[in-house]
């Protein structure tokens, strides 16, 4: 059963909080940097090793005084747990494990008090096979209205016994299970394309429009501010589910166009979110999650009448290396400009490898100095950046997680991905000389993935105030860049002439003009000098001349 906000005594939807929030300046998202928290690994408010809304909210002033704009919340949707509460049975229900609606409700007018806003994740291409839906429409058997919502189909072969076409799951294997009557013979077989527990909806389906946009409404009249569409281009498979002819097209997602993936028709229904998004006040806006073959057809989904923003995947999976990053730099500003939609910008998400631990391959000696520049550089491009939790801290991946302790779907699946997202779960130490450090109010007490030891030297508590650490250089980047009037928002950048692996580019505003100069090689390297240092990711000789020696794998700003 659903909680509702009736359950929270004295609950009111209409805090001062949360219309000063909604009275602030237009077109926050176009520059906004968006804190994504993974709830379980995020801060444990009542020390069952489990992160929590409670934990969150107490949290909430740190992340203001960090200087980020929002944060996006992973889910905390009642589920099983069997995708880390990707897979849903009630929309519009907290999962205990997490807390109840009532604390979510106040941890969105505790930000809204601290100017935060509030993006939550969105989960509509599947649900939890223990949605009431798919119960009901397993318990129904074949012929019931409940299994025209989802992708029932007979299976191929003499006896069924075939899936009904080739398509993979992303978590290997077939994307199709095969069902049981309830005289234990097999049945039909249904379409999940990630875990068996999460059968995908079918969105030919009216009642499944009318579901989301009920769930649309019900978390924007609580006050959010956005949402975050997971799996935003998976929803419209194409017409009679035809065959893909290979294997392995896992590898080949976001290069090649899917008859499971970015079908024209999800266009039409961001279309219809879009209009209930713009009945709210305060800009309420979605962030598509569309692995697409191109940046142009990502830059689709971000029409004037559709979603407000997708996260450039190209962007995150591109190399430390100067051709590569200016070119998609380049291709990507011009997508987003075709369609009047700003630029996104990230390096590390809870699905990916810490870009500390990533852009180290080859040189794992300079993976955080390497981490470090990149942010930089991410920081100064326009649009709007996000951040995932612990970078700020420089957190390297976990590479050595036992496998007794892992719970990635992909992990238990033999052809499916590696299985390695625990390592960029593990939750994120705050204080202390010993794990959980701080993650819980118990000290010694658990934590669902355990902590490295050496992990007491990256705490908030041991960084904060310490002028080299990462934390604090974060800081810094943060406030510049909301003061310098030449950084956030805008649509291009002029690339200035630099040496070879070297980026230089300019931005100007009515007020000031900014430069960011990025040596993405090992060695150091002479750049011009185009005006007074604003920040650094690495120490270096500033002089008064008109070039300066720049070090390998450093990112500077300049006023000019």
């Amino acid at each position: 059963m659903s909680q509702h906000l009736a359950d929270a005594p004295g609950s009111t939807l209409s805090s001062a909080a949360s219309s000063a929030v909604a009275a602030g300046r237009k077109g926050w998202w176009r520059d906004a940097v968006i804190y994504q928290v993974y709830p379980r690994s995020f801060a444990d408010g009542n020390g069952d090793g489990m992160g929590d809304l409670p934990g969150i909210r107490a949290r909430l002033p740190y992340l203001k005084q960090l200087g980020v704009d929002a944060v996006w919340l992973s889910p905390f949707y009642a589920s099983p747990q069997a995708d880390a509460g990707y897979d849903v049975t009630d929309y519009c229900a907290v999962d205990p494990m997490f807390g109840t609606l009532t604390d979510a409700d106040d941890l969105v007018r505790d930000a809204h008090a601290l100017n935060l806003r509030v993006i939550v994740d969105l989960v509509p291409n599947h649900c939890s096979d223990q949605h009431e839906w798919f119960k009901q429409a397993l318990r129904e058997g074949p012929g019931s209205p409940l299994r025209e919502r989802f992708h029932f189909r007979p299976g191929k072969g003499e006896h069924g016994e075939l899936p009904p076409n080739d398509w993979e799951s992303i978590f290997g294997g077939p994307a199709w299970t095969r069902t049981t009557h309830a005289d234990g013979t097999p049945g039909d077989w249904y379409l999940h394309l990630f875990a068996a527990e999460q059968p995908d909806f079918n969105w030919d389906h009216p009642a499944v429009h009318d579901e989301f946009r009920s769930i649309l409404r019900f978390w924007l009249d609580l006050g959010i501010d956005g949402f975050r569409i997971d799996v935003a281009h998976g929803l419209v498979k194409a017409a009679g589910l035809p065959d893909i002819g290979y294997s392995g097209q896992v590898r080949l997602l976001g290069t090649e166009a899917m008859p499971y993936f970015d079908q024209d028709g999800v266009h039409e229904i961001y279309r219809s979110w879009r209009k209930i998004l713009d009945e709210y006040e305060g800009e309420r806006i979605a962030v598509a999650e569309a692995w697409t073959p191109t940046v142009e057809r990502s830059a689709l989904y971000l029409r004037p009448d559709e979603l407000h923003q997708a996260f450039n995947f190209e962007y995150l999976t591109t190399g430390w290396d100067a051709t590569e990053l200016r070119a998609v730099i380049d291709r990507s500003l011009t997508a987003m400009d075709a369609v009047g939609a700003p630029a996104t910008w990230v390096l590390s998400n809870h699905d990916v490898v810490r870009h500390t631990t990533r852009l180290a391959v080859g040189a794992e000696e300079r993976g955080l100095r390497r981490g470090r520049a990149a942010t930089l550089l991410m920081l100064a491009l326009p649009g709007s950046a996000y951040l995932y939790q612990g970078e700020e801290l420089g957190l390297p991946e976990v590479v050595d997680l036992p496998d007794e302790v892992r719970q990635d779907p992909a992990f238990f699946r033999n052809s499916g991905q590696d299985g390695t997202r625990d390592g960029c779960r593990v939750p994120i130490p705050w204080a202390g000389d010993s794990a959980p450090y701080g993650f819980g109010p118990v000290e010694g007490g658990p934590s669902w993935l355990p902590q490295p030891a050496e992990w007491a030297g990256l705490s908030i508590e041991a960084q904060d105030g310490d002028p080299t650490s990462t934390l604090e250089f974060y800081r810094s980047a943060l406030a510049v860049r909301h003061e310098h009037p030449a950084l956030g928002a805008g649509r291009t950048v002029t690339w200035l002439e630099a040496p070879e692996g070297v980026l230089a580019f300019r931005r100007d505003s009515e007020h000031g003009t900014f430069v960011c100069t990025v040596n993405l090689t090992a060695l150091p390297v002479s750049v011009p000098a185009p005006g007074r240092p604003l920040l650094a990711s690495a120490d270096f000789e500033a002089g008064e001349g008109e070039s300066v020696v720049l070090p390998g794998d450093t990112t500077v700003w300049w006023a000019v």
